[in-house]
């Protein structure tokens, strides 16, 4: 047994600490005098040593070594063809025990993928031949291409992928993705169906993805709700997280948290979808829900996006965009396909007033999830901010064109409508049209609301908000219930809606500032009752400032988890 042996069973055994110490001295000394080890023997040593620089996380560096493996393998396969006359059986033997020029290469495209390279390690594995591509290989090329935006590529990859491995179901996601029909991806895992047990749940499963990817939301919901009840998949975390992520899209908010909910109930160290649930978290105004919930994920892993979207969220909706903005990008900087943190950090910059940084942003965000609504109703959004109606109404009706007349595509259309003294009539079919479909989607009848109130039709926006509040409670809806109160002189309670709106969401500025123009409008008699009802108890100046120094104690320690100067 050599000393390559040693090191080869080192590297077999995990001491990667060890085989960089001992293979950089070796190759110092091969270096010095190059007789003493073999080409073959030279090629591992490199190899080797380039495997414990990569697992030390130096990915530069070891790309560099590996690269270094391959110049030397090339030597080696020159030497190695003069010698096979020679002993053409102790050559194989020998070409057989060495590392795999192919994962080499594998190696090298992974480091150039980690390092954001990705046109570097499309050219490394598009320089392996076909037919000795491995799944893995296929899989990291269908994935670079796609992100390259060569779809027939990574179709064709996927395809492979999935030739090799019937149940590699990220490949299938990947092709739904890019359009490819549900129905030719069933029939390539036909054979895997019919010859292995208990696999009949595969083919309704892909039903459920290609709705999902082709927009068509309620009908995923229901495909996947029918598998989920199946008791052999019931109480699936992945199954439950893709479930909440419809309810999602449709807009289903309530669903939507319960379902993940349940999932982080089954699975405490969920990380998959919990970046859309603290969103869901924040908007509805659960800001210490959302806090607790990001610090149990960075105590899981900082390594993924999720956590960081997570504090994003929080810190956008406390108003604090220029953390909210930071937290985005450093999301992104750990998984550029993160959707929700591209939406955050478009959302903030936009806030900032920085438009077109923040259309690019969410353009992006539409590229990968082109079935989101949430990125095309942030791209309008910068649209209108911008004055750029005609440009918002193009995005409106091609929205409406390609995913249909839903309530949330009505909803888009007849918010860019509003914002045209021309077009209200039209915004006001479309919102019809939309609660029709569905009496309960919030946007559309908060919409609805707005526009009764421009027309002043006061006691119709109340009866629209009472019944949308009959079946849900909603922060908005209980203060445009207010607000429509007050207008028709009914203060009392208006004050008990605003009063419920800042009981669901304690930092509703509208609701606040309600409350306070309500408070103004009192009769001077009823003012100096209060005033001398707060002399007899105490200053009331003293009750403002302790509950000042509270809420200061409160964001002192938020700043501090946040890592906050």
């Amino acid at each position: 047994m050599n000393v390559i042996d040693h090191v080869r069973d080192m590297a077999a055994a995990g001491l990667h600490s060890n085989v960089r110490i001992v293979s950089s001295l070796l190759l110092t000394m091969s270096n010095n005098n190059p007789e003493l080890f073999s080409p073959a023997q030279k090629y591992q040593l490199l190899v080797y040593h380039a495997d414990a620089i990569f697992h030390d996380k130096e990915y530069r560096n070891a790309a560099c070594k590996y690269s270094m493996a391959l110049q030397q393998k090339k030597v080696l396969s020159k030497t190695s063809k003069v010698r096979t006359s020679a002993g053409g059986a102790a050559s194989t033997i020998q070409a057989q025990s060495l590392p795999s020029e192919i994962e080499v290469k594998y190696k090298i495209a992974e480091c150039y993928t980690i390092l954001k390279l990705d046109k570097d390690a499309i050219a490394v594995l598009d320089g392996i031949p076909s037919r000795q591509r491995t799944p893995k290989i296929n899989m990291m090329l269908a994935n670079l291409y796609r992100k390259a935006g060569q779809e027939r590529s990574a179709v064709t990859s996927y395809k492979e992928v999935l030739r090799q491995c019937p149940l590699a179901l990220d490949a299938i996601i990947g092709l739904l993705s890019l359009s490819v029909k549900g129905a030719e991806v069933a029939s390539m895992t036909m054979d895997a169906i019919q010859s292995i047990p208990n696999l009949d749940w595969l083919s309704v499963w892909i039903k459920a993805y290609a709705f999902i990817h082709a927009g068509d939301n309620q009908r995923a919901i229901n495909t996947i709700c029918s598998l989920e009840k199946k008791s052999l998949l019931r109480d699936n975390v992945d199954l439950l997280v893709s479930l909440a992520d419809v309810y999602f899209r449709a807009g289903d908010t309530k669903n939507a948290i319960l379902k993940f909910e349940q999932a982080q109930m089954l699975d405490p160290y969920l990380i998959k979808g919990m970046d859309v649930y603290g969103y869901l978290m924040a908007r509805e105004g659960h800001l210490e829900d959302v806090e607790v919930l990001g610090g149990r994920l960075f105590n899981i892993s900082d390594q993924h996006a999720e956590p960081w979207v997570i504090s994003g969220c929080h810190s956008f909706y406390s108003k604090r965009y220029s953390r909210a903005l930071y937290l985005g990008a450093k999301a992104i900087q750990l998984n550029s396909n993160s959707v929700q943190a591209l939406l955050l950090k478009g959302a903030a910059l936009r806030n900032m007033g920085r438009v077109q940084e923040a259309i690019i942003h969410f353009r992006e965000a539409m590229r990968l999830a082109p079935c989101r609504l949430d990125c095309y109703e942030g791209l309008i959004d910068c649209y209108l901010a911008s004055n750029g109606i005609r440009e918002a109404m193009g995005m409106a009706n091609n929205i409406y064109k390609t995913l249909g007349a839903n309530a949330q595509t009505l909803t888009i259309l007849a918010t860019v409508c509003l914002e045209d003294p021309v077009t209200q009539e039209k915004a006001k079919t479309l919102l019809d049209k939309a609660l029709a479909q569905r009496p309960d989607y919030t946007k559309a009848v908060v919409k609805k609301a707005e526009l009764l109130s421009r027309e002043q039709k006061y006691e119709e926006g109340i009866a629209l908000l009472r019944n949308a509040l009959a079946n849900q409670s909603d922060c908005v809806l209980h203060r445009m219930l207010g607000d429509f109160l007050v207008a028709v002189n009914d203060y009392q309670e208006a004050m008990d809606q605003y009063s419920i709106a800042l009981s669901l969401d304690p930092n509703d500025q509208k609701s606040l500032e309600g409350m306070q123009k309500m408070e103004k409008e009192e009769s001077p008699t009823d003012a100096t009752v209060e005033l001398e009802g707060d002399d007899m108890e105490g200053s009331g100046e003293d009750g403002d400032l302790e509950g000042s120094d509270s809420e200061a104690a409160q964001w002192a320690d938020q700043e501090q988890w946040f890592g906050m100067q």
